[in-house]
């Protein structure tokens, strides 16, 4: 890095930072925090109150909404979520950026991925580490090299964890959107790529469960008098794979299905779980024309009624003239602190979704550099943190340092 970059000095203050980072992500990948999980869920945040209490601000505890999921029996049942922190310092700055990412992670307290293990010198396997627990303790560290230097005072902040991120967060979406009316820009940490890109547009997702019904009768007895609620469910899963291929950019995934009991009985109830994810806003008319037409072309069988539950959880997030400048900004401060970054599209979905479609610009993979997530392998390279942290840093400085942000959208 230049001695010439006014910013040297307090991003140096990261150098020495990797140890307690390492340590922080170890310690919380050690508390489970699967979704559904809330009391993990809310030692973890609790964690990062403690471990943030340095940076000020105030603080909110928030509970959100129930998780709400069909069950086996196509009834609606409800699970409880950890809370959400919020943390807002100098709301009233010129400028207000938003900072975010998730407690929660998809390794339950009965998954077999529970511990943290070195697999070389610079390479740490855990449930978290890199999805996203790392990405909030090197958030932090590089809010406090901000905090120490002569720029803070032109730039308010806001961060919230929200707990329910890898169940598509529905609970936390209006947490969101309000963050998203109140901030000139969005910080998520999500990992970036393997090879250390960032994320650029992103599909949008929806998850749905169809719960077919039909007449349970003897099998042998009386047969005919039953009306097969597997059978009505398997041809709509013929036809909704059958819609593959035919919108570009729009895949539609059947992931469970579940059903029927006794084979000496006609099964009267079975349910199929599905995805959606989509390139463009208007696709997401296109999937519910044809979902509810399959629908209503099953229901005119006699005896046999699905129906549907669920929706489009996130917008496609679709990349404005402002977020192409902030990627841009990005780039700039990655080649000062000697990240060489891109970006590339996904099929994946986060929290960056929600902040686009409320239309805050925003960069969503500024986490630490990993990768395997979302499986045992899970793993994140240690030596990607000083050096991220520094990108955050150096971010946030030159945003505050800045004389015209003009090209930032209203909000």
């Amino acid at each position: 890095m230049s001695n010439d970059c006014p910013f040297t000095p307090w991003l140096a203050w990261l150098d020495d930072k990797r140890r307690p980072m390492l340590e922080a992500t170890i310690a919380l990948s050690r508390i489970n925090s699967g979704s559904f999980n809330a009391d993990g869920v809310n030692a973890v945040g609790r964690a990062f109150d403690q471990l943030s209490a340095g940076l000020g601000g105030a603080r909110e505890w928030i509970e959100v909404a129930p998780y709400q999921e069909v069950d086996a029996h196509g009834e609606i049942q409800t699970r409880p979520l950890g809370r959400a922190l919020r943390i807002r310092k100098r709301p009233d700055a010129p400028l207000r950026v938003f900072l975010c990412g998730h407690l929660d992670t998809v390794f339950g307290p009965d998954h077999d991925f529970q511990q943290v293990r070195w697999l070389d010198d610079n390479t740490l396997n855990g449930p978290g580490v890199a999805d996203l627990k790392g990405g909030l303790v090197m958030m932090f560290k590089a809010l406090e090299a901000l905090e120490r230097s002569p720029w803070a005072e032109r730039i308010g902040w806001e961060v919230l964890l929200n707990p329910d991120e890898e169940i598509g967060s529905a609970a936390s979406a209006p947490l969101l959107a309000e963050a998203a009316q109140r901030n000139h820009l969005g910080l998520v940490y999500e990992p970036c790529f393997a090879d250390g890109s960032l994320a650029g547009a992103r599909k949008g997702s929806g998850n749905f469960t169809v719960v077919a019904r039909g007449r349970a009768a003897h099998a042998g007895r009386e047969h005919h008098l039953g009306r097969n609620a597997i059978r009505a469910l398997c041809d709509f899963v013929s036809a909704l794979d059958d819609l593959n291929g035919q919108r570009e950019g729009v895949t539609l995934n059947p992931g469970f299905i579940q059903g029927g009991g006794a084979v000496n009985m006609v099964p009267d109830t079975a349910l199929v779980r599905f995805n959606v994810r989509l390139a463009q806003p208007d696709d997401e008319a296109w999937c519910r024309d044809r979902i509810d037409a399959l629908i209503e072309q099953l229901n005119r069988r006699e005896g046999i009624h699905l129906s549907l539950h669920g929706g489009f959880t996130r917008k496609p997030k679709v990349l404005s003239g402002a977020n192409q400048r902030l990627f841009e900004l990005t780039r700039d401060c990655g080649l000062t602190v000697g990240l060489d970054l891109q970006w590339h599209p996904t099929g994946g979905c986060c929290d960056g979704n929600n902040l686009a479609a409320a239309g805050l610009p925003n960069v969503d993979t500024l986490g630490v550099q990993g990768g395997k997530i979302h499986s045992g392998d899970e793993y994140l390279l240690a030596d990607s943190l000083v050096p991220r942290a520094k990108l955050s840093a150096l971010l946030l400085m030159r945003l505050a340092a800045s004389d015209d942000l003009s090209w930032l959208e209203a909000n």
